[in-house]
């Protein structure tokens, strides 16, 4: 791969996880134009301050260039590029070989690249630098760029079983939080749940600053949601927005009491097990139902299932705009649906 300097505008993403089309498609709800780079690695056109309640997104950088995964590549890149920091600023390089993919020293390329910098007359702090450069390696590519922005990843503070109030089969916070976003939680959006059980996806989508509402049909699933929310939109999270507000009522998620159009998202995830009757009505006419509420409220939904509710989807009047599948053990796929009105 021969050497690529930025373009003005342009900037690095280092994505989560393993499956990068999910992180993307999560990424595109806080940047514009996200385009995939290598594994674990994505190019935006534009980041905005959401990319710090991205879960599936670790830092964004203003990308300097892209070339071979090598160390003698990336101090090329560094070489040739203007530094677009301040001339007494402190500075560090942050290496890393996305997934290990690579087999790249890193402590190589943070001594060499951290040599082209101070040869430049910047001084090193490892403890509190004033701007960091980013070095990732992954497969055949290196890019490299100065860090502008790092997700908060406090999600292991609010793992489920730690929770107020918990029950069995609960999302874990980095879905949730990633659904929530997909959804189009942000300030001053509103997302409702009509599923919401213990509150996973509302609190997440709160704690970056949307108002939210959730339904669910039992009486102890809304005291516990209440009970959540109430414990972690109290205390919000540092760097992120003001949570926002939220409320919690019991009802029937096919008719709820809510007007049209009131809400910018549905996001919910839909009981599993095929078999299930609740209410003493099937769980596929149940998510079909709850399907054609969610599309009196919202222009967008995102549903989770055991199975993909796609049919039941289409018949509801949604286009599907994506859909992925989320391995979660072996005898357990998620299926992420993202849906809008067309």
């Amino acid at each position: 791969m021969l050497a690529r300097h930025r373009r003005p505008g342009v900037y690095l993403l280092e994505l989560s996880g393993e499956d990068d089309a999910f992180a993307r498609r999560e990424a595109a709800a806080a940047c514009s134009a996200v385009e995939p780079l290598a594994p674990g690695l994505a190019t935006a056109r534009g980041v905005t301050d959401r990319v710090r309640g991205l879960a599936l997104t670790r830092s964004a950088s203003r990308l300097v260039g892209t070339g071979d995964a090598s160390v003698e590549s990336a101090v090329a890149l560094l070489e040739a590029a203007p530094v677009d920091v301040p001339g007494d600023a402190t500075v560090a390089v942050r290496a890393r070989d996305v997934r290990g993919l690579t087999g790249v020293s890193t402590s190589d390329a943070e001594r060499e690249l951290g040599g082209v910098l101070t040869d430049r007359g910047f001084a090193v702090d490892l403890d509190a630098p004033d701007a960091v450069l980013r070095v990732l390696f992954s497969e055949e590519t290196c890019a490299v760029g100065w860090l502008h922005a790092e997700s908060v990843r406090d999600y292991g503070s609010r793992k489920p079983t730690d929770k107020p109030f918990f029950q069995p089969g609960s999302m874990d916070p980095i879905l949730a939080r990633a659904v929530a976003n997909v959804a189009g939680a942000r300030p001053g959006a509103r997302l409702v749940d009509p599923m919401c059980g213990t509150g996973g996806v509302l609190v997440e989508a709160g704690l970056v600053g949307a108002d939210v509402v959730g339904n669910d049909a039992q009486r102890k699933m809304v005291r516990g949601a209440r009970e959540n929310l109430d414990h972690y939109l109290a205390a919000g999270t540092e760097g992120l927005p003001d949570p926002g507000r939220f409320d919690v009522v019991r009802g029937d998620a096919t008719r709820l009491p809510l007007r049209d159009d009131c809400a910018d998202g549905v996001v919910f995830d839909a009981p599993y097990g095929r078999q299930s009757k609740i209410a003493n009505r099937s769980l596929d006419a149940l998510v079909a139902d709850a399907l054609a509420e969610a599309a009196r409220l919202a222009p967008r939904a995102v549903v989770v299932g055991d199975r993909s509710w796609v049919e039941e989807a289409e018949a509801a009047g949604w286009r599907v705009e994506s859909s992925f599948v989320r391995r979660v053990h072996a005898s357990l796929d998620r299926h992420v649906l993202v849906l809008d009105t067309g």
